[in-house]
C-alpha cells in the first residue's frame, strides 16, 4: 500500500492573510468556494480555522465518492490541515506572502492508497484528477478575495 499525493498551487491577487482567512473560514467562504465536485457540505463544529469538524462528499469520479469528515488544524502560521476521520487522507493548505500584495496558496493531499492493479491505476490517476478539483477551488478562491 503506497501513499498517493496530490499537489496545486496558484499565485493569488491578494494578500496572504486574506486568502488564508477565506479558506479557513469554513462556516462561510469555504462553501462557497468548492466546485460541483463536493456535495453534502455541513460545518459541524467550530467553523473557523483550528477546532473546525466539517463534513461533505467528494465525488471523484462518475464512481468514486468519498465521505469525509475533516478535523481542522492549524500547526503553523498559515497552515491549515484537514485530516479525515473516515480514511488515511490528510490535506495541507499553506498561503504564503508572494510579493506585493499576492499570495501563493499550495494544497497537498496524501493518502495510503489500494495495493495491485487498483493501486496503480489510482497512483497513476487520481493525483491528476484531484489536482484539477483543487485548480477549480483555487480559482475560485481567488475570484473571491478580489472582490
Amino acid at each position: 500500500m503506497a501513499q498517493v499525493e496530490a499537489t496545486t498551487e496558484r499565485i493569488i491577487e491578494a494578500d496572504a492573510e486574506t486568502v488564508f482567512d477565506a479558506l479557513a473560514d469554513y462556516a462561510g467562504t469555504r462553501g462557497k468556494l468548492l466546485p460541483e465536485h463536493f456535495s453534502e457540505y455541513e460545518v459541524r463544529e467550530g467553523g473557523d480555522g483550528e477546532g473546525t469538524l466539517v463534513h461533505w462528499k467528494l465525488q471523484a469520479t462518475s464512481k468514486r465518492v468519498r465521505d469525509c469528515l475533516l478535523e481542522v488544524s492549524e500547526p503553523t502560521d498559515g497552515q491549515l490541515v484537514e485530516k479525515d476521520r473516515n480514511s488515511s487522507m490528510v490535506t495541507t493548505w499553506t498561503v504564503t506572502p508572494a510579493g506585493e500584495g499576492r499570495s501563493k496558496a499550495v494544497v497537498t493531499t496524501v493518502w495510503n492508497g489500494a495495493g495491485g492493479i487498483g493501486g496503480f491505476f489510482e497512483r497513476t490517476f487520481a493525483p491528476k484528477g484531484l489536482a484539477r478539483i483543487y485548480d477549480t477551488l483555487l480559482a475560485n478562491l481567488a475570484a473571491e478575495v478580489k472582490r
